[in-house]
């Protein structure tokens, strides 16, 4: 982490803690999921350091971030993330977020069409009706009460029995960001998400969904986005689950630099 710096960003009343990695380079910015924060991001922005300047920020709620009574629906992450666009004075970043930070990212773009140059969603919360319901009834919320009891390296004792093929350090960054998520960060999943439909047919800049094999966005959803949204491209992900780029970070890694190098040749031609 040579070099890399961290700051707060003042923005819709709270403070939104970020990691950046400098240069007079592109920016991409990096949104994490439920129960992560932004040094969760750390290998994938080691690869993309050299050609940007990678931003990630904690979502409200959790890591270093503030930690309001409410204001946790999708749009309030998504003028989070926009505040901080403009705050930094950022020209066109590239926005990249997996699971809640991947529905963020598809409500910033479909919002704001002008204030990004890319878009890239890892296995977003593009879930059913039912499903949502199904997911906010569920225990999630008191097993993260319980696990906030644990100590760090109980909690990474146990992630390294679940995920035997996930480097230790992606399992302790995780560990980490665990500890310091609160629980009015589950909040998020108690109110009516954003219809995903209506969000990717607004988005108009180019776009890369990547799904695995394992994941929340089966290869149907990811088929009909396309075919709603032509300037869609998919990609997935084989042997990873939900957390595609903590269970593959090299082909996920190479996957999006793909994605990147084709987006910047087409702004040259």
């Amino acid at each position: 982490m040579t070099g890399w710096s961290t700051a707060f960003c003042e923005t819709n009343g709270i403070q939104i803690y970020y990691t950046r990695t400098g240069g007079s380079k592109p920016h991409i910015i990096m949104l994490h999921g439920l129960i992560a924060n932004g040094a969760c991001w750390t290998t994938q922005a080691h690869a993309l350091e050299g050609e940007y300047d990678v931003i990630m920020p904690d979502a409200r709620g959790h890591g270093k971030s503030s930690v309001p009574d409410y204001g946790y629906r999708y749009e309030d992450h998504a003028n989070d993330v926009a505040g901080l666009i403009k705050t930094l004075e950022l020209n066109a970043p590239i926005l990249m977020g997996h699971s809640m930070g991947g529905m963020t990212a598809a409500v910033v773009a479909s919002h704001n069409p002008k204030l990004l140059g890319g878009l890239i969603l890892a296995d977003p919360t593009f879930i059913s009706p039912k499903v949502q319901h199904e997911v906010r009834d569920s225990d999630i919320a008191n097993q993260h009460r319980r696990i906030l009891n644990k100590s760090l390296d109980e909690i990474v004792e146990e992630a390294r029995i679940r995920h035997p093929d996930r480097s230790l350090d992606i399992i302790e960054q995780n560990a980490r960001a665990r500890l310091q998520t609160s629980m009015n960060a589950f909040d998020v999943l108690s109110q009516p998400y954003p219809d995903y439909i209506e969000l990717v047919r607004a988005i108009e800049v180019p776009s890369l969904l990547v799904t695995s094999d394992a994941g929340v966005v089966s290869l149907s959803v990811a088929e009909e986005l396309q075919r709603l949204n032509p300037g869609f491209q998919v990609e997935q992900i084989s042997k990873a689950g939900h957390g595609l780029h903590f269970d593959q970070p090299e082909k996920f890694a190479a996957v999006v630099k793909s994605f990147l190098r084709s987006i910047s040749k087409e702004n040259r031609l």
